[in-house]
């Protein structure tokens, strides 16, 4: 957790409940140690798209399609999310999930199995266009996933990037960062540099669950 935990603590008091759906699945992954978005990530993301109000969003990372089903929640009924993943485990979940007739809002979501990185190409290739990206997926394939990113993502659209300050220790150095995190942590680095740089970006970096960084497509 980045910053006063007491404080993030009073803010996630103050968040609307869940649906019992939804909230039944958080409880499970926290339980089972399954990693999804913080709760007061949901909360930004929640606000996001109800301020957005995106019509065809990507997500890149579902894992057990918890974010997915958060996102279905929060949008208009026209809304449609395609969402990629491809670590075998989580693909059990999320396919269990993503069909479980307790969620309504599945029929909004498209997964797509596989890498990443040639699924965004495929993308690319279809024309495809998003007003609304989600990327919390593999964080040292960040960098590689931008060139394919920026060309589905419409001008005024929002990419929304989690996990970019790793719980803080984004602000080290290099030399600080254990050998096999430092690929990561120089990647990460990069990332943040880049998207804060780019003309064509306006991004804020907010210390939101473990950092998440906002930029809209000019």
């Amino acid at each position: 957790m980045i910053g006063n935990d007491r404080i993030t603590d009073y803010i996630n008091s103050l968040a609307k409940e869940l649906p019992p759906e939804l909230l039944h699945l958080e409880r499970e992954a926290i339980e089972n140690h399954v990693p999804i978005i913080k709760k007061d990530t949901q909360g930004l993301l929640r606000f996001l798209l109800k301020v957005h109000q995106p019509k065809q969003i990507l997500e890149v990372g579902t894992a057990i399609g918890f974010s997915a089903l958060l996102m279905g929640e929060y949008t208009m009924e026209d809304c449609q999310i395609t969402t990629i993943e491809k670590v075998a485990m989580r693909l059990v979940e999320a396919v269990k999930n993503l069909a479980d007739p307790r969620f309504p809002q599945k029929d909004k979501i498209t997964l797509r199995e596989g890498d990443a990185l040639e699924i965004l190409k495929d993308l690319v290739q279809e024309k495809r266009s998003y007003d609304f990206i989600f990327l919390d997926a593999a964080k040292a394939q960040y960098m590689a996933f931008l060139p394919e990113l920026m060309q589905l993502l419409l001008v005024g659209g929002m990419l929304v990037t989690d996990n970019v300050l790793q719980d803080g220790t984004v602000i080290n150095s290099r030399y600080s960062i254990t050998r096999r995190d430092r690929t990561i942590h120089t990647r990460m680095r990069e990332y943040l540099y880049t998207i804060t740089h780019r003309e064509d970006l306006e991004t804020v970096v907010l210390p939101v669950g473990d950092g998440v960084a906002i930029s809209k497509k000019l």
